[in-house]
C-alpha cells in the first residue's frame, strides 16, 4: 500500500535547509529514510508514529508525528496528515523535536 507524499511549502523549505547544510548530512539521511517508510507504511515500527493532539490540519485533519531520529539530542520529527485524497500523505513540517 504505497502513498504519495505531498509537501507543504514549509516542509519543502525544511527539507531544502537540511539538503543545503552539509553538517546535517546524517540527519538528512535519517529524514529521507523516514520519508521512505511513510510512503510504504506510515505505521512502520521505527517511525513511532503517533497522533499529535495539540495540532490539527488546515481542514481539521488529525496530525501525526513520526520519528526520523530517536535518542538523539534535537532529534528530527516529521509532522503529517492523511489526505487530501486516498493514498496521499501531506508532510506539514520536518523539524527538530519541539
Amino acid at each position: 500500500m504505497a502513498f504519495e507524499l505531498l509537501f507543504t511549502e514549509s516542509a519543502s523549505a525544511d527539507l531544502d535547509l537540511l539538503e543545503q547544510d552539509h553538517g546535517l548530512s546524517k540527519r538528512l539521511k535519517a529524514v529521507r529514510k523516514a520519508l521512505g517508510y511513510l510512503e510504504t507504511n506510515p505505521r512502520h515500527p521505527s517511525l513511532n508514529t503517533h497522533k499529535y493532539s495539540s495540532l490539527s490540519g488546515p481542514n481539521g485533519e488529525e496530525i501525526f508525528e513520526a520519528y526520523a531520529e530517536n535518542n538523539t539530542p534535537a532529534a528530527y520529527r516529521i509532522f503529517w496528515h492523511y489526505g487530501p485524497g486516498k493514498k496521499v500523505i501531506t508532510i506539514l513540517a520536518i523539524t527538530e523535536h519541539p
